[in-house]
């Protein structure tokens, strides 16, 4: 679509802190972190809601080897999946690594999220891109 902005990443107009690509789906920080390595897993092609994604299996073993690789960088002590898909109208994974002390309860809390300088984003995504591609 147009004027998608996870679109716009996929082509590269949208640059993004990128911590895992392939032929099919793409992984990237969030740019409003929910806790520290929380990523956005995508199709790299358009689909409005994740259960509109052909290979869904596929999809979340994406989701699944981001979320391990981030728990392994930043010693989280589980991870938590959301798929909401109301805040952007292209189909994602939110991937986020929890911690004891984190700002959420047992439940996240998609308002209340963590800021980190782009040193420190491109940091966790080389940590990230780094434990995935070993």
């Amino acid at each position: 679509m147009r004027n998608c902005i996870f679109c716009k990443i996929v082509s590269g107009e949208v640059p993004s802190y990128k911590v895992y690509e392939d032929a099919d789906f793409m992984a990237f920080l969030d740019i409003r972190p929910l806790t520290k390595g929380n990523c956005l897993v995508i199709p790299k092609k358009h689909y409005r809601w994740v259960f509109d994604v052909p290979n869904f299996g596929a999809y979340f073993e994406v989701a699944r080897k981001v979320g391990l690789a981030s728990q392994e960088a930043f010693d989280s002590k589980w991870i938590s999946l959301l798929t909401l898909g109301w805040e952007v109208p292209h189909a994602h994974i939110r991937v986020i690594p929890r911690y004891e002390h984190d700002l959420h309860g047992p439940v996240v809390d998609i308002d209340k999220f963590e800021k980190f300088s782009d040193d420190e984003m491109k940091k966790i995504s080389a940590n990230i891109k780094a434990l995935i591609e070993s």
